[in-house]
């Protein structure tokens, strides 16, 4: 139970402070962006190295099931990884809504950080960027976690700076997600387009995930 709690904090801790950086910073100039991108990567390595011993850190629905796919850790603890990733996602977002209300700063994205398609060329463009960047940011954390081939106390650190990376290329296309739980949660509560286009940013993550996961395989098998 430990490691389920300690997802759900994970994703509230992201999702809270990495869309809460973009509602009030905004992204509209290139040092929003930069300034988001530090914001959600530099999150991770923090939570990477607080509940890291505790639960791996996943706080992403879409990580969890590469490591199921690779074999890692079983369905049972996967669903309840994904229980507490959900569950701290729509935390966050709920706690999101209730700053935006009670503060006298306007929230900048319009929507509580939610993600969006139009600026990706619409819904299948914005599945496309979602899965190759999942794809690429989810092959980083299987290989550097790897027992045998990984980077060791230094995973956290290169998963953070991979996710800055994959921030500053998505950011201005589809306000980055590859993490259905960071995207579920404030869209629940912004409604609207953001929760009618939030399947996308369950699926395409989700496909990413899958993808990188048969990709390491290969490269790990003698």
């Amino acid at each position: 139970m430990k490691k389920y709690v300690a997802e759900c904090l994970g994703t509230f801790v992201l999702t809270f402070l990495g869309c809460g950086t973009a509602m009030f910073l905004g992204c509209g100039t290139p040092a929003g962006v930069v300034g988001v991108a530090i914001a959600f990567g530099l999150t991770v390595v923090a939570m990477a190295y607080t509940i890291g011993g505790v639960s791996g850190c996943h706080i992403n629905p879409a990580i969890t099931l590469a490591v199921a796919l690779s074999g890692r850790m079983s369905w049972k603890d996967a669903c309840g990884y994904w229980v507490g990733q959900l569950i701290g996602g729509i935390l966050a977002g709920a706690c999101l809504m209730l700053v935006a209300g009670v503060v006298a700063a306007p929230d900048l994205t319009g929507a509580l950080g939610s993600n969006g398609v139009a600026n990706a060329g619409g819904v299948w463009g914005a599945f496309l960027v979602e899965t190759i960047a999942t794809f690429l940011f989810v092959l980083v954390v299987l290989g550097t976690t790897d027992t045998k081939l990984g980077a060791g106390n230094f995973a956290g650190l290169a998963i953070g700076l991979t996710l800055i990376l994959v921030h500053l290329v998505c950011i201005n296309l589809t306000g980055t997600s590859v993490n259905p739980a960071r995207s579920i949660g404030p869209a629940i509560f912004a409604g609207g387009q953001a929760l009618s286009d939030v399947w996308v940013f369950i699926c395409a993550p989700l496909v990413g995930a899958a993808l990188s996961a048969f990709c390491w395989k290969y490269f790990e098998t003698k």
